[in-house]
């Protein structure tokens, strides 16, 4: 029986998601997964994948005062969602779907 459902999935359209902002990419993570079970779509996700952190540390000053640094940090949140057999209909859904600015999203036939 378990060979049989294996087989069953054809293909999968995955989607990852990326934003610096923790809030906004849950809120279009939600947006999308109610757009795709709208057209009655099996979701698997979203699953939180690591937080790319990128750390700069920068002089102070311009001359003097080696010693006095600030550090900066930029966090880029990563999220992936899976959508089991996409119809073309779920597929054009999605491709218009009107996401805030700052969220990346690449969308790939698996």
């Amino acid at each position: 029986m378990a060979a049989k459902t294996a087989t069953e999935v054809k293909s999968v359209l995955r989607l990852r998601i990326r934003a610096y902002d923790h809030k906004l990419i849950d809120n279009s993570c939600r947006q999308i997964i109610e757009t795709a079970e709208r057209n009655d779509a099996e979701v698997i996700g979203p699953i939180p994948l690591p937080t790319e952190m990128r750390r700069y540390t920068v002089n102070r000053s311009t001359f003097v005062h080696k010693d006095s640094r600030e550090q900066f940090e930029l966090r880029v949140h990563k999220r992936l969602i899976d959508i089991l057999n996409p119809s073309q209909k779920i597929i054009e859904s999605l491709s218009n779907l009107n996401l805030p600015a700052g969220v990346e999203i690449e969308i790939k036939m698996v």
